[in-house]
């Protein structure tokens, strides 16, 4: 056997351990010094093997895939700076629990440092942003298929453990680098992990005791739900329990039912929240989206945190406890230890803001025939079917659900919200969309030709996904925050732009439509669901007007709660 046919074999049992744990996916970009690996991928039967251009998008894809599945997904490249493209990827999945294997191929410690050709540093180039890092030795001869089969199991093990996370092998191989003619060996696929990784442990006894005590008799108290990876219906259970209003973000897993329709209208009113202030915040997940429930969390008298994947998710410092937690197990056992209460005036005075605000928003968006941002946004999240996953795309799309969003069961809203990026959005969704979920996104112009190389790439090969495209003419989100009163606003923060998206979308051989009327987004996201396939529905924006509306619809809140 050559050096090809040894590295192929490694490779082949290295992917042989991931399968036997679950793993069913993988995204490579092509190279030539990873190719043992991606041979091995190809192969194998347990592998559904994606190929994309470039490394970016790769690693963003594998990331919606594990995003969507909550299974650890491979991405794996050649050596050089392909590797270095994959780091946004890597930091987004670091910092949003995603569960990533990454394989980079690289050339022997011999030819390391001498100048060889397409060579640089790769061992711990991730640096924290990955749980475990091995530089594994170059396959030889003498090497069991099982050394390497518990290679791949020990790290799927590792992207699972207490919290998910990416991990990083980096594989060097010698030349020649093509096997011969040797038979494909056989796959051993038997499970040794559950696809979801091991079940979080409980929370300490006396933590809850502590926990318990700080809601034990406080009547002005909420519960404020954060991003989410799993959803957690007692949490929903715990606020009706307690007699609390439940807040809860889109991607929260929680915006249905009893929780709070209207939250970012009543926490952006200065009148209402100085009013309100809780006693205490009991928050479940990562930090608030929004500076208005950032200030109001902050605020509280006391704020307590069931962080489940250790997000340190408190960027005020102003939480007395913070307990890492699974959150659906703390809020069951919070129900054990904390009687059935009362309705008070404090749930009252709530609900009663709460349907007054959402009613006085609705009734003026509904007036409104040229598409609004927030209007489109409720109606996104109310057309899709029953069943389905919405990403969110940051800046506006995320923060227009957070506000307009009414609470429903159903569908699960998933976003980039670990380093909150737009990068590799729509390699994202993609990727979301093997999992077999019927998937629609709401993204933003900008973050759409942030990633066009992706829908030119992945179009015509077979993905299903309805992308809701808000064409304002660049970044707006700056409109909101300080940056717009600078004179060089348009040149370097919003920057604007003239691309003919249809044209782009048609030319990539994705379907388009074209929306001018708020009234016609409920049938568009229908006809592009009939439709199949990657469908672009574009809906126009007038970024002016828009900004007006936004205050217009405050306006008339901080009307009907005065």
């Amino acid at each position: 056997m050559n050096e090809g046919d040894v590295a192929f074999r490694a490779m082949w049992s290295l992917v042989d351990g991931f399968a036997s744990c679950g793993v069913r996916l993988a995204s490579i970009s092509p190279g030539s010094r990873s190719t043992p690996i991606a041979l091995a991928l190809a192969r194998h039967p347990g592998i559904d093997l994606h190929v994309h251009l470039d490394e970016r998008a790769s690693g963003f894809f594998a990331l919606g895939a594990a995003k969507a599945t909550g299974t650890p997904t491979v991405v794996a490249c050649t050596s050089g700076t392909a590797t270095a493209n994959l780091f946004p990827a890597i930091v987004e999945a670091s910092m949003s629990r995603v569960p990533l294997i990454v394989l980079t191929g690289d050339r022997p410690p011999e030819l390391r440092g001498v100048g060889a050709n397409q060579t640089i540093d790769q061992l711990e180039l991730y640096g924290r942003y990955v749980r475990a890092f091995e530089d594994a030795p170059v396959p030889s001869h003498g090497d069991g298929e099982a050394e390497w089969r518990e290679r791949g199991v020990r790290a799927v093990a590792t992207a699972l453990a207490r919290r998910p996370s990416p991990v990083h092998l980096n594989l060097p191989f010698r030349e020649p680098l093509v096997p011969g003619e040797l038979p494909t060996p056989g796959s051993r696929i038997e499970r040794q992990l559950p696809p979801s990784g091991p079940l979080p442990p409980p929370p300490p006894a006396d933590a809850v005791d502590v926990v318990a005590e700080y809601l034990r008799d406080v009547r002005r108290g909420v519960i404020y739900v954060g991003g989410l990876r799993e959803e957690a219906s007692s949490i929903a259970a715990l606020a009706r329990s307690l007699r609390w209003p439940l807040i809860a973000e889109p991607h929260s897993g929680a915006r249905s039912g009893d929780a709070s329709s209207a939250a970012q209208f009543l926490l952006s009113n200065e009148a209402f929240a100085a009013a309100h202030r809780p006693q205490v915040v009991l928050q479940f997940g990562a930090a608030p989206t929004s500076r208005a429930s950032l200030s109001f969390v902050a605020n509280a008298e006391h704020l307590v945190i069931i962080d489940p994947d250790d997000l340190v998710a408190d960027p005020a410092r102003h939480a007395e406890l913070s307990v890492v937690a699974d959150a659906g197990t703390m809020a069951a056992e919070l129900i054990e230890r904390e009687p059935h209460r009362e309705p008070t005036d404090w749930i009252r005075s709530w609900g009663e803001a709460d349907e007054r605000a959402r009613r006085a928003a609705d009734e003026l968006v509904d007036a409104w025939d040229e598409p609004f941002e927030g209007r489109v946004a409720r109606d996104v999240a109310d057309a899709i079917p029953e069943g389905s996953q919405l990403l969110a795309g940051s800046s506006m799309p995320i923060r227009d659900l957070d506000a307009y969003m009414r609470p429903r069961r159903g569908i699960r809203v998933l976003a980039n919200r670990g380093a909150s990026g737009i990068d590799g959005f729509v390699s994202t969704i993609l990727g979301a969309s093997t999992s077999g979920v019927p998937t629609f996104a709401l993204l933003g112009d900008l973050t759409l030709l942030h990633d066009i190389g992706s829908l030119a790439w992945c179009a015509r090969r077979g993905y299903d996904a309805v992308l809701l495209v808000l064409n304002n003419g660049g970044g707006t989100i700056f409109s909101f925050l300080p940056q717009r009163d600078l004179p060089e606003l348009e040149r370097l923060f919003t920057t604007p732009h003239a691309v003919d998206i249809g044209a782009i979308a048609r030319s990539c051989g994705a379907g388009h439509t074209r929306v001018e009327r708020a009234k016609e987004i409920p049938s568009a996201i229908l006809d592009a669901t009939r439709a199949r396939g990657v469908h672009v529905v574009e809906v126009a924006v007038d970024a002016e007007l828009n900004l007006r509306r936004h205050a217009e619809v405050h306006a008339a809140v901080s009307a009907v709660l005065a």
